[in-house]
């Protein structure tokens, strides 16, 4: 998705291409054949969800044909991991390939661990308090005042969050409309975070940390390659780092 002349474009195909992804169960298919793939285009070309659908259905609001909607649709159903894995930016890991990444992404540190060794700010150990239980689903908006952030508290949340993902400690798990007292539903959809430990249990997640994080990295470049040998390195480095 590119911002041209204010306005927002998104680089799509036609219907009948054969490189064409229709509805969320060819998504899924798609980023499970291929590890792992951010939500919009960026320097390397091929290399997004965006660019495998029709840019008219964006933002349409169709549950079947719409792509925003399928990263609810994916992340309600856990088929693979959604949150802002790429430089920042929404994307999704399969199951296969999370392992990988959370042991480079994290260098082989449990949270807990990381912040003993002063690796890890208190805004994001308050974040993450609330998540040692596997367990743990929480609204954004609740998680940002359980975590003391906010007008007279900490600043910086949603960077927080991001950072967080970025290093696979968090991930959407679903996105939820709020209830009121009365237990109706009202308003938009509210992002719902959780741990990926939540969604494919700790020793799946954790299953390479035996293995040296440069290792990990390595394996992520080797893949990236052979799926898009014209990447380059600084490239790869810019979206995967």
């Amino acid at each position: 998705m590119g911002n041209e002349a204010g306005e927002w474009i998104i680089h799509g195909v036609t219907w009948d291409d054969p490189k064409c992804i229709h509805d969320v169960d060819e998504a899924a298919e798609y980023i499970n054949r291929v590890g792992f793939l951010p939500l919009f285009k960026n320097e390397i070309p091929g290399f997004s969800l965006e660019e495998r659908t029709v840019a008219e259905y964006w933002w349409s609001d169709d549950p079947v044909r719409d792509p925003w909607r399928w990263r609810i649709a994916i992340a309600k159903r856990h088929d693979v991991l959604y949150g802002k894995f790429f430089a920042k930016k929404a994307g999704f890991i399969s199951k296969k390939w999370l392992p990988v990444f959370a042991n480079y992404r994290r260098d082989g540190y449990d949270f807990d661990a990381l912040f003993e060794d002063e690796k890890a700010p208190i805004k994001h150990k308050n974040i993450m308090d609330h998540f040692m239980e596997n367990d743990a689903e929480i609204y954004s908006y609740e998680l940002k005042k359980l975590a003391g952030f906010g007008k007279d508290g900490e600043k910086g949340f949603d960077g927080a969050i991001t950072s967080l993902m970025m290093q696979t400690y968090l991930c959407n798990c679903d996105f939820r409309k709020r209830i009121n007292q009365k237990g109706v539903e009202y308003g938009w959809d509210v992002a719902v975070y959780s741990s990926p430990e939540h969604i494919y249990g700790y020793d799946h997640v954790t299953s390479c940390y035996k293995e040296d994080p440069r290792t990990s990295w390595g394996k992520i470049v080797d893949h990236m390659k052979q799926l898009y040998p014209e990447a380059a390195d600084t490239q790869i480095r810019k979206i995967l780092k």
